[in-house]
């Protein structure tokens, strides 16, 4: 990729994330738990047949300041215990509806919040559960957040136990002085033994997180975090640039008040980022996401066969729809998104009152599916083949581009800087374009309202 200041100032407009289609700010109250049944209940024969389970633990030993996520803090034993009897109950509910003797779990992913913080013997028990419920195929991905400032050697022995084989370390920054000034523990134990004895207990997928432009870091300090990052030689490294949405986290707000850098300097940290990654052979995957070349999400992003929800990156073989638990969690079925809520009290409240949680929703008609089926080709695989996303729905070419508003006019200004190409077939995305893919996306999005500020910038 040769990527420019120039270049991403000039793509750098604010747009969905498209981790969802419709985005989050389309679900509303009048999603209830009974839509939520019956929804269950389609997924039953809908595609994907394979099962993705979700487990939210929203509970951090203390907040970070850049956080955006919904968790709590301080919270007693009692509370703690009271919430993993609630999900354990949420799983019982949503899968005596579903069809678990023919449907097998090819994913679960814990994440938060802060996992690993709360006593292994919870997660345990929440695991021995699904075990119980559910069929889980032998070759399942099984996730973990973790912080590795709550992470002990024998927790990953625990973890291993229960059948983890994939964990995602949150490192931010191996700067101590940046996690000061944004309230985060620094790691416990040197991050590349933590990584190399998740290797010796058969881990693989192995990802750090990193988030470039926090208060006190420079093009240099961020360049020095990811040179460190290489020399540990993860599977994957992601490198999220912060979201600052304070009128979404007042939390946020503090950061503001410390200084954040410029948007140029986060622009050059951007580019950085890339060179460093790829002189290093890992492959850019997607937004954010770089993977090594033996990975299973480069060589699916190499046939593409890659795919995203809220989770992040997984593969189309083990994608499934996603049956989420918690509270704040979101299902992801084939025909709707469903929210739990987000204040913990309501959520435990509502799953010992009725069972279920849900605080809002949204049902999908056909043609936001085929939104969503095109989006997902552009954000994952950087190509849109009109005739595969026809006969998915079994509808014609025309009917396709009708549903999407296609209009090349839309798209001439990224043909014309080499960052698509366009044919009868369909689109292909060059690799400087996925960079903007978010960008691309959208003139495809026939709901999006255009000028529309609700989102974070796309670069």
């Amino acid at each position: 990729m040769n990527i420019t200041t120039e270049f991403l100032d000039k793509h750098n407009v604010s747009g969905p994330r498209y981790t969802s289609y419709p985005p989050a700010n389309f679900f509303h109250t009048k999603f209830t738990s009974k839509d939520y049944i019956e929804q269950l209940i389609a997924s039953n024969d809908q595609q994907p047949e394979n099962i993705s389970l979700y487990i939210h633990i929203p509970f951090c030993p203390q907040r970070c300041h850049f956080c955006g996520c919904n968790t709590e803090t301080g919270q007693k034993k009692s509370v703690l215990e009271r919430y993993i009897q609630a999900v354990k109950q949420e799983i019982r509910n949503v899968s005596s509806h579903l069809n678990v003797t023919t449907r097998k779990v090819t994913q679960i992913h814990w994440g938060g919040g802060t996992p690993n913080a709360i006593a292994m013997h919870y997660i345990e028990d929440i695991m021995n559960l699904i075990k119980e419920r559910f069929i889980i195929d032998p070759h399942a991905e099984i996730a973990i957040e973790c912080s590795p400032a709550y992470l002990e050697f024998a927790h990953i022995d625990q973890m291993a136990a229960m059948g983890f084989n994939r964990m995602s370390l949150g490192i931010q920054d191996f700067r101590e002085d940046v996690l000061k000034v944004v309230n985060r523990q620094a790691p416990k134990h040197p991050v590349k033994e933590i990584v190399d004895y998740l290797r010796s207990k058969g881990f693989s997928g192995i990802n750090l997180d990193f988030i470039y432009g926090l208060p006190l870091q420079t093009l240099e300090s961020v360049s020095d975090t990811i040179a460190k990052a290489i020399e540990i030689k993860p599977d994957r490294i992601v490198t999220f640039s912060y979201a600052h949405v304070p009128w979404v986290k007042e939390e946020q707000l503090k950061l503001e008040k410390i200084g954040l850098p410029q948007p140029k300097d986060k622009m050059q940290m951007l580019i950085q980022n890339i060179k460093q990654l790829q002189d290093a052979g890992y492959v850019a995957i997607g937004i954010d996401h770089f993977a090594h070349p033996d990975d299973q999400l480069t060589k699916a992003f190499m046939s593409n066969r890659l795919h995203r929800n809220f989770q992040g990156y997984c593969t189309l073989e083990t994608t499934g729809q996603v049956y989420a638990f918690g509270s704040s969690s979101i299902s992801q079925l084939w025909g709707a998104y469903a929210q739990n809520h987000k204040n913990i009290n309501n959520y435990m409240d509502a799953i010992a009152s009725t069972g279920f949680a849900i605080e809002r929703g949204y049902t999908m008609t056909l043609g936001q599916q085929v939104v969503r089926s095109v989006i997902n080709s552009i954000m994952c695989n950087g190509l849109l083949l009109f005739e595969e996303i026809a006969a998915q729905f079994a509808m014609s070419v025309a009917e396709i581009k009708e549903i999407v508003q296609y209009d090349a006019s839309k798209l001439a200004d990224f043909e014309k800087d080499n960052l698509i190409s366009i044919s009868a077939e369909g689109i292909k995305i060059s690799n400087s374009g996925r960079m903007i893919a978010r960008n691309i996306a959208m003139a495809f999005d026939p709901d999006l309202k255009q000028g529309d500020t609700i989102y974070s910038k796309t670069v």
